[in-house]
């Protein structure tokens, strides 16, 4: 672990750290099934919060591997991913997938069209928090390159 911590910017590091703390916090309040996650208007806020702020810090994290590698900038958040795929940092699944998340993200923050509260519940309850951690594996693996 100390390889990676010593040739990894301290900024992508916190960024790692706030992203595994965030994970442990939704962990800690996401129920277990679709009923109560629908039924409890608090407790599904504070799950879709966290699922935008997890996006977020994904995104963040992934235009500081930009900077910090001197790689093309991306137009946008969605194609940070393409980036980050493009230069072997992430594999094209995951891109996919964060693309589809930041997708996500977007419509529970900015209310464009209707939320698919099952939808919600199964990217949060079992897609985002797997997600996160293969791209902290994968990037930490090429970081250390």
């Amino acid at each position: 672990m100390l390889q990676w911590v010593l040739k990894m910017n301290s900024r992508i590091k916190d960024k790692i750290d706030e992203l595994n703390k965030l994970i442990d916090e939704l962990e800690e309040i996401i129920p277990e099934d679709l009923e109560l996650y629908i039924e409890d208007k608090k407790l599904r806020a504070a799950s879709e919060r966290y699922f935008e702020r997890i996006v977020e810090c994904v995104v963040s994290l992934s235009f500081k591997i930009v900077q910090e590698r001197k790689l093309e900038v991306p137009d946008d958040d969605k194609t940070v991913f393409e980036t980050l795929q493009k230069h072997n940092f992430i594999d094209k699944v995951l891109a996919e997938r964060f693309k589809n998340a930041k997708g996500m993200r977007n419509i529970l923050a900015h209310e464009y069209g209707k939320v698919d509260d099952t939808l919600v519940f199964e990217a949060i309850h079992s897609k985002i928090i797997p997600d996160v951690e293969d791209f902290i594996k994968q990037i930490k693996k090429r970081l250390v390159k």
